[in-house]
C-alpha cells in the first residue's frame, strides 16, 4: 500500500478525476436525451425500454466487475472501463429507432457500472486507510462533473447536433483517462486486498448478520439513486414538455440538482464527522421528500428549479454512506453488493419512470422519487442499532 501521505494524495487526486469524469461523461448524454428521443421517434414507454439496456448492462457488469477487482485490481478495472465509456458515448447519436438506442446504451450501461464499482473499491479502501469519512468528497467530483456536463450540454445544445456533441465528450474523456489513468496505475492499492474486517471493527465478510446489513445499505442506495436517476434522464424532459421551458432552461433542471449534490457532499465530511451517520440520512432524506414533492407538482419553471436543487441537497450524501457502510463491513464484495443494488436504482428507476408517465402523467411519476426517499429514512431509522455505525 502506499506508504507517504503524497502517494495517498496523488492516489486520491487521481480517484477524484475519475469520478467527475463519470459524472461528466454521463450528465452530457442525459441533456441530449429529449433530441435522441426525438431523433429516433420514440414513444415515453419505448425510451423507457431502451433507457433499460443502460440499466441491464450496468447490473449484470457490476455483478461481474466485483470478481475482476478481486483478481485483477480496481485499478486497473477502472482504467479499462473508462476507455469503454468515453468510446461508448458517441454511440447514441447514430441510432434510429429505440431497439437501436437500447442495444447500443446495452455497452455504455456495462462500462458505467463497471467504472462505478471499480473506483468506489478503490475509494472505500482509502477511507479505511486515512481513518476520516471523505467518501462524500469522490461523490461531490462525480455530482460537479455532473454539473459541468449539464451545463455544457445546455450551453451548446442550440449549436452543436448530439452527434458531435456527444464525439466531442468522447475525445475530452479519453484524454482525461489517458493523464489520470498513468497517474492511477503507477499508484499501489491503498489497502491490501486480504486486509481483515476485523480491522476496523466489521464482522466477517461470510457472517449472515453482515451479509443482512450490506443488502440493507444497499437498498437505501437503492431508494436514493432511483430519484438520481429521474433526475437525469427525465429532469429535463419534465421542465420542457410540461412546463415549456426552453431547451437551454430544461437543461439547468439538471444543472442545479447536480449543483446542488455537489455542495451537499463537499460539506458532507463534516456533516458526518459532526452527526453521525443516520442522523445525515434521515435529515437528508426528509429534505428531498419535501423537495422533490416540490419539483415534481409546482406549476412553474422557477419553483420546480428549486425544489430540483432542495432535493440534491438533500440526497447528497445518502449514497456514499451506504456505499462506504456496505464497503467496510463486507469490504470488495461488500462494494460490489451495495453497488450493485444501489446504481440498480438509478439506472432501473427512469425506464420506471417511462411507464408510469404513460398510465399517469410525468409530474405524477416523479413524486415516486420523493416515496422512496422517505423509504430509506424509514429504513436508516429501523436499522440504526443494528448497524451500529451513526
Amino acid at each position: 500500500m502506499p506508504g507517504t501521505r503524497d502517494d495517498l494524495t496523488r492516489l486520491r487526486i487521481a480517484l477524484t478525476a475519475f469520478f467527475a469524469l463519470d459524472g461528466f461523461v454521463f450528465a452530457g448524454w442525459v441533456v441530449r436525451i429529449p433530441a435522441i428521443k426525438e431523433q429516433t421517434g420514440a414513444s415515453a414507454s419505448a425510451l423507457g425500454l431502451a433507457l433499460l439496456g443502460v440499466s441491464a448492462g450496468a447490473v449484470v457488469t457490476m455483478t461481474l466487475t466485483g470478481r475482476l477487482v478481486r483478481r485483477y485490481g480496481s485499478h486497473p478495472v477502472t482504467v479499462a472501463c473508462a476507455v469503454l465509456l468515453c468510446l461508448s458515448i458517441a454511440l447514441p447519436p447514430l441510432t434510429h429507432s429505440a431497439l437501436a438506442l437500447g442495444a447500443v446504451l446495452l455497452v455504455f450501461g456495462s462500462a458505467y457500472g463497471g467504472i462505478n464499482v471499480a473506483f468506489n473499491s478503490a475509494a472505500v479502501d482509502l477511507v479505511a486507510v486515512l481513518g476520516r469519512p471523505i467518501m462524500p468528497s469522490f461523490h461531490a467530483a462525480f455530482s460537479l462533473g455532473g454539473m459541468v456536463g449539464a451545463g455544457l450540454g445546455g450551453l451548446v445544445a442550440g449549436a452543436l447536433s448530439p452527434t458531435r456533441h456527444l464525439l466531442a465528450l468522447t475525445v475530452t474523456g479519453l484524454l482525461v483517462t489517458l493523464f489520470a489513468g498513468r497517474a492511477l496505475l503507477r499508484c499501489e492499492p491503498a489497502a491490501p486486498p486480504d486486509r481483515l474486517p476485523e480491522q476496523d471493527g466489521a464482522p466477517r465478510p461470510r457472517d449472515r448478520r453482515t451479509r443482512r446489513l450490506v443488502v440493507t445499505f444497499g437498498l437505501i442506495a437503492l431508494c436514493t439513486a432511483y430519484g438520481e436517476g429521474a433526475m437525469a434522464d427525465w429532469g429535463a424532459l419534465h421542465l420542457e414538455q410540461d412546463l415549456d421551458a426552453s431547451p437551454g432552461l430544461a437543461a439547468a433542471g439538471y444543472s442545479c440538482f447536480a449543483l446542488a449534490m455537489t455542495v451537499g457532499r463537499l460539506t458532507g465530511t463534516t456533516l458526518l464527522e459532526r452527526l453521525g451517520r443516520t442522523a445525515t440520512v434521515v435529515a437528508g432524506g426528509t429534505t428531498a421528500v419535501a423537495g422533490m414533492l416540490l419539483g415534481s407538482l409546482a406549476p412553474s419553471v422557477w419553483a420546480a428549479l428549486f425544489g430540483f436543487a432542495i432535493t440534491g441537497l438533500g440526497l447528497a450524501n445518502i449514497f456514499p454512506v451506504a456505499i462506504e457502510r456496505a464497503g467496510a463491513l463486507g469490504g470488495p464484495s461488500g462494494v460490489a453488493t451495495a453497488s450493485t443494488l444501489g446504481y440498480g436504482g438509478m439506472l432501473l428507476g427512469p425506464p420506471a419512470i417511462g411507464f408510469m408517465a404513460d398510465w399517469l402523467s410525468l409530474p405524477a411519476a416523479l413524486t415516486s422519487v420523493a416515496a422512496l426517499a422517505a423509504v430509506a429514512v424509514l429504513v436508516a431509522v429501523a436499522t440504526r442499532r443494528a448497524a451500529a455505525g451513526g
